[in-house]
């Protein structure tokens, strides 16, 4: 953004909302970061000097508060990047609808409540909005129902406001990741280390293995994603909108069905109906862990 410009982001204590709120920061924007922990946004707070606002958007009033927040402090908005979520797995037959309500809570009506209190102020700034879905949004795993489905729908929601908002001056633009290291990443590369046994539990190795068959064949590192949240926001993607921007390594190209050409590949287990995780990409936390 070549003006300086004013931004909210939400899940903005840590892994990819804390990589742009940073990223911002250092283009000397005004940022206002969010999520339910309060700590990392203290921290980054310090650090940075992005005001930061703990509140839980899936709340309609601190969705509001957010937002007059921003305005507040710094008279306008010209920039939203919706980043908080969270991951629930369970197959269509088996999930919980505790963890159904709970993932389109935070995943999708938070982004809307959100949006509504946000667009009458992007669209008098001609702003930007950013998701940041996940490839689950485009591609599915096993029991992966809530958070596949969650992300879809982010994804339209955002795509809704391209439609209904371009010809106002409002861009709004996707980007999906792959698996990206973060806090929440590392926790379930530690889980899956251990279930899988990977050189004693070794967070690396299974990180490795996870990403081994990506084109690219690592994970990617929170400062990737937010290079591209940057630049969706700024004037140089002036005439992106309705985009979707896969930042994945090249999981998306990948034909699953050429796998064995190039690698051994057998399921872990035999049964299709193996415990629910985290899909591909999913750096999100559990309740306890919200960002």
């Amino acid at each position: 953004m070549a003006d300086s410009r004013v931004v909210i982001v939400t899940g903005g204590g840590t892994g990819i909302g804390e990589a742009t709120a940073r990223l911002l920061r250092e283009g000397g924007h005004h940022v206002v970061v969010s999520g339910r922990r309060s700590e990392p946004l203290r921290r980054l707070e310090r650090e940075t000097g992005a005001l930061a606002v703990p509140a839980d958007v899936g709340d309609p009033e601190a969705a509001d508060q957010l937002v007059r927040a921003a305005l507040t402090a710094h008279g306008r908005l010209d920039g939203l990047v919706l980043n908080a979520g969270i991951g629930r797995g369970g197959t269509v037959g088996d999930l919980s609808l505790d963890d159904w309500d709970e993932v389109m809570r935070t995943n999708v009506t938070g982004p809307l409540l959100l949006l509504r209190a946000s667009i009458p102020h992007l669209l008098e700034a001609r702003g930007a909005v950013v998701a940041v879905a996940s490839v689950a949004a485009l591609r599915n795993g096993t029991s992966n129902a809530p958070y596949a489905t969650s992300k879809a729908a982010l994804l339209q929601l955002c795509r809704s406001v391209a439609v209904d908002y371009g010809r106002q001056g409002v861009r709004a633009n996707i980007v999906c990741p792959s698996w990206v290291r973060s806090e929440m990443a590392d926790r379930r590369m530690a889980r899956f280390a251990a279930e899988a046994d990977l050189r004693g539990g070794d967070v690396e190795a299974a990180y490795e293995e996870a990403t081994g068959h990506l084109p690219l064949g690592r994970p990617g590192e929170p400062r990737e994603i937010a290079e591209a949240v940057g630049w969706l926001l700024s004037p140089a993607a002036s005439y992106v909108n309705g985009a979707v921007l896969t930042v994945d390594g090249g999981a998306t190209a990948l034909d699953p069905g050429t796998l064995a050409f190039d690698f051994h590949v057998a399921p872990r287990r035999d049964d299709v109906s193996h415990p629910a995780s985290p899909p591909l990409g999913d750096s999100t936390p559990t309740p306890s862990q919200d960002l």
